[in-house]
């Protein structure tokens, strides 16, 4: 979700896969949209009630699997590192790029989007909405 997120996508689909050797690889059972509007916490449950009908759905209609088609999207795994504002390449970026930088990891188990201050301090951000071309957030200075 949030490399998606951080290209510009604002939906995705949740496929529901049988389990193979290689990851992500097997055929599909069924696929549902997912909008990426929100924070990442919202995105995240919307998910889940997706998840649940679609695991709700299989079991009741046993559908067969089809086999993947299209090309295959690899992304890297990010690191807690990845979550600096302005770290690999990000100068430059639009108030809304920024929104969308600070939305996509506002939620549990994932580091806060964060600058360093020259003076050591880590500001970190969540919360943050999109008003007049400007980032409203919420930060906390360690």
């Amino acid at each position: 979700m949030q490399n998606l997120t951080l290209r510009g996508h604002t939906e995705t689909v949740i496929s529901a896969l049988r389990m193979t050797e290689e990851m992500d690889a097997g055929p599909v059972y069924m696929k549902r949209p997912l909008s990426l509007e929100g924070s990442a916490r919202e995105i995240y449950s919307r998910a889940a009630v997706i998840i649940a009908d679609m695991m709700r759905e299989i079991a009741k209609t046993e559908p067969s699997p089809v086999p993947q088609e299209g090309e295959v999207v690899v992304f890297y795994r990010r690191r807690p590192e990845d979550s600096e504002l302005g770290h690999a390449g990000q100068a430059g970026i639009s108030a809304a790029q920024t929104f969308d930088f600070i939305r996509m990891l506002d939620a549990e188990g994932y580091p806060r989007a964060f600058i360093r201050t020259a003076s050591g301090h880590r500001i970190e951000f969540s919360n943050a909405q999109l008003q007049d071309g400007k980032v409203i957030a919420t930060a906390v200075i360690t």
